[in-house]
């Protein structure tokens, strides 16, 4: 069994939070703000978060995301792998756990339109994906 070289997955796991964030911060400005304020007008959605340190929050979150997919993909690499093919497993794998569900139950529960379920799910998705391939093609044993 080879060891995980630990320095490499944080690098890996750092440079694919920079994306996701660019990702997500470009996914919500261009296609789901516009939609936010509809929601806010019909009083689906509050127009500022119940916590102010949301974003800061969010963004750890990501980066722990980000960093489960580098170490994922680290200590599967010797079974299933080296390569983009493993990291896009490990990445929708990942992305669909962290989005699906929850975006699933908005969708069938919540008062808002499902295209903002369907824009988180995505955002969260397809970030997976970008973090983990990145975090894949930096690893070094």
């Amino acid at each position: 069994m080879a060891r995980v070289n630990t320095r490499r997955v944080w690098l890996g796991a750092a440079a694919g939070w920079v994306a996701w964030c660019m990702w997500s911060a470009a996914f919500n400005t261009v296609i789901l703000v516009p939609r936010y304020g509809a929601a806010v007008k019909e009083g689906a959605l509050l127009a500022q978060p119940r916590y102010p340190f949301f974003v800061p929050v969010w963004f750890v979150a990501l980066f722990l995301l980000a960093l489960l997919g580098a170490w994922l993909y680290a200590g599967v690499r010797e079974t299933r792998g080296a390569g983009p093919a493993t990291a896009l497993k490990i990445g929708a794998g990942l992305g669909f756990a962290s989005g699906f569900p929850l975006a699933f139950l908005l969708a069938a529960w919540a008062p808002f339109s499902r295209v903002l379920t369907l824009g988180w799910m995505l955002q969260l998705w397809v970030g997976a994906i970008v973090a983990t391939l990145i975090a894949g093609w930096l690893y070094r044993d």
